[in-house]
């Protein structure tokens, strides 16, 4: 199969749940895979990495505007997949989608993956927020097939949306555990003496949330890190720093080895997220054996987890607790994660492609 791939910034190495979930995927296919990046974040280090023996990447323009990226590339994106006439176009998220229809028209079977409600994120202004509904509509209408990577969000629609939608979720692949500390000593953490948070800072994170329920709580000698990087919310990671303390590390966006190194030695990890489609993070924290707090969203049950390893949505008070409970005594968990194998996301994601080919 021929199988042209938009609406992400791209692979390898870009930060992003969208850009790890393809990034996990496409690899696993032995078909002609051909990826289309938005150019300003591909990396001479990207570059370098982007060596698959079967996947092509194509760099297009793109703004990097808050709010119109995503319409812009995927315009001219959606004009090459025309070109290059492959058996499927696969487009990732609802925003990227608006221009679907000119594919469908010219007969390209368009499968759809909905990783979440992006018009739900409070970082969106009025006007966004309106076209990603607009988006959504789009989307779903000119999709052959519609992949809900959380199974909440599709019992959402129409029966009629509900028949041609199939639930898959992500995928996690086995953690490489880093016997370095190398980066906890760069960055001013000890060993299984912080508590951890990866993701982009962006306010549907609920990094507000989780700085106020740390510094309230009997956290002595640990810290709290957050691994993510900053794009647009600049203002919003402002507050972040207001808030914080000596005891709260921002280390960027990480990846590799410095990542795995933060995952290893975490004494507990915390995904304080107000909003998500399906947190990859959390899958790789479990595949850590890491003792987990997770804000009460649909999305957070999607994974099996214990009751009171829940906390509600925005509520650093309760939060505060939980850590302080925590932190008393450390411990390790086992996670039962065969229903998330990269492997098995991989062929089905290509049976629903050879659907709708036929």
């Amino acid at each position: 199969m021929r199988i042209c791939v938009l609406g992400l910034r791209g692979f390898p190495l870009i930060e992003g749940g969208v850009e790890k979930h393809c990034e996990a995927l496409y690899p696993r296919m032995n078909e002609d895979v051909t990826i289309i990046r938005r150019r300003p974040y591909v990396t001479a280090e990207c570059v370098a990495a982007s060596n698959y023996d079967h996947i092509t990447f194509v760099d297009l323009p793109s703004t990097t505007i808050k709010g119109f990226e995503a319409v812009f590339h995927s315009f001219w994106a959606s004009r090459k997949a025309i070109k290059l006439k492959p058996d499927v176009v696969h487009i990732h998220n609802i925003g990227p989608a608006l221009f679907s229809g000119m594919l469908s028209k010219r007969g390209i079977p368009v499968v759809l993956t909905y990783h979440s409600p992006n018009y739900e994120h409070s970082k969106w202004g009025g006007f966004a927020k309106k076209l990603l509904l607009h988006s959504e509509k789009v989307a779903l209408k000119n999709a052959s097939k519609i992949i809900f990577v959380n199974r909440f969000q599709m019992e959402k629609y129409s029966e009629e949306i509900r028949k041609k939608s199939v639930y898959i979720p992500n995928g996690i692949s086995e953690p490489v555990f880093s016997i370095s500390t190398s980066f906890l000593e760069e960055i001013g953490v000890e060993k299984n003496k912080y508590v951890l948070a990866v993701g982009r800072i962006t306010p549907e994170k609920g990094f507000d949330t989780l700085i106020k329920g740390f510094a309230a709580s009997e956290h002595h000698g640990y810290k709290l890190v957050i691994a993510g990087g900053v794009e647009f919310e600049n203002d919003y990671m402002d507050e972040l720093k207001k808030l914080s303390g000596d005891d709260v590390v921002f280390t960027g966006f990480v990846y590799g080895d410095k990542l795995a190194q933060l995952y290893t030695n975490a004494a507990l990890f915390i995904l304080s997220s107000n909003n998500e489609g399906f947190p990859l993070v959390l899958l790789e924290a479990m595949s850590y054996g890491l003792d987990i707090l997770a804000s009460d969203i649909p999305a957070s049950h999607l994974v099996s987890l214990e009751r009171d390893d829940y906390f509600p949505r925005g509520d650093d008070k309760t939060l505060t607790e939980k850590i302080s409970q925590r932190l008393k005594a450390p411990k390790k968990k086992s996670y039962k994660l065969t229903d998330y194998d990269w492997d098995v996301v991989a062929s089905k994601t290509l049976e629903v492609y050879r659907e709708v080919i036929r």
